[in-house]
């Protein structure tokens, strides 16, 4: 489908709106002035004053309006990835992605997502904002995560300390830890979906493929029909960034609870002031709750232990 976007000012929004006042749509976007549907166009006229044109007449039709927005370099030729080359028009299909977050931070849970995003949805995330996760604020990952929550297929699984914590001392490196998370939350979308099939499955890379399959070697469910790979994944297709975005929605939340539980607030990260929070933890509630806030087998532990004086 041809795509064109036009950017206008808010009296040429409100002319276009009258101009096809007889071929408004009832169901209007989120963050969109009005939708219109005429032969072989749909078009769109966002808050942001940009207009969106889809269907075989699109270039025509915004023509008449306007000059179309250059396209920005395809952000997938910046990403690496390992596997099957990417299609060149990813960016543009209905795609199933995945990412994680949590691995780095000392405190809280490692939470992973997947989420289906269809390509005609594509226009209404960009609108919304939707972006790598590690770019936003908590307070816009709530209120995009929000939005996305009510009409984005997505699979939400959160690994508490005290299981990740067993894995990792059962010989289990996080690595593969993250592999069997990722592909239970792709298998989990793909059923919800079902009976439709996205275009291709994108995951956030954190291993070759060649690694992330021996990883799931002795899995009984193995997703990887259209499955690829890249680094960057969120600049690839907005799916990832959306997963980012639920991932870290969930990870905020579980940390704050986590702080409650605590009684302080709670450093993210792996610095020096997590070391001082957890020395803290260590003398208030004793070694005993350390495995239900922290991943053990950081340096933090050790360090913790030495600045509360345990041995």
């Amino acid at each position: 489908m041809s795509n064109t976007v036009i950017l206008v000012s808010a009296s040429t929004m409100q002319k276009m709106k009258q101009s096809y006042q007889n071929s408004l749509s009832g169901k209007v976007p989120s963050g969109a002035v009005f939708a219109a549907k005429i032969p072989g166009c749909s078009i769109t006229g966002y808050k942001s004053g940009k207009v969106l044109f889809q269907g075989p007449a699109a270039e025509t039709e915004a023509s008449k309006w306007g000059q179309p927005l250059e396209k920005k370099p395809d952000a997938a030729r910046s990403a690496k990835s390992s596997g099957n080359p990417l299609p060149p028009d990813i960016g543009e299909l209905s795609v199933i992605g995945s990412d994680e977050v949590g691995t780095g931070d000392f405190f809280g849970p490692m939470t992973v997502v997947s989420c289906y995003v269809e390509k005609k949805q594509l226009p209404l995330l960009k609108e919304l904002g939707v972006k790598d996760s590690k770019g936003l604020t908590d307070s816009q990952i709530a209120g995009l995560a929000k939005e996305l929550l009510t009409f984005v297929p997505y699979s939400l699984l959160i690994l508490p300390n005290e299981k990740y914590n067993r894995l990792q001392q059962s010989g289990m490196s996080q690595g593969k830890i993250k592999a069997l998370l990722h592909n239970r939350a792709l298998y989990n979308t793909a059923q919800k979906i079902a009976p439709a099939k996205p275009d291709a499955i994108l995951i956030d890379q954190f291993a070759e493929a060649s690694t992330y399959y021996r990883y799931l070697q002795n899995e009984k469910i193995v997703m990887r029909d259209g499955v690829y790979f890249s680094t960057k994944g969120e600049s690839v297709h907005l799916a990832v960034a959306a997963a980012s975005i639920l991932a870290r929605y969930a990870f905020v939340r579980e940390f704050e609870n986590l702080s409650k539980e605590a009684g302080f607030v709670l450093p993210r990260g792996a610095g020096a002031q997590v070391d001082r929070a957890a020395a803290r933890l260590i003398k208030e509630k004793g070694m005993a709750a350390l495995p239900h806030f922290v991943k053990l087998h950081f340096a933090n532990t050790e360090k913790a232990k030495r600045i509360a004086g345990v041995k």
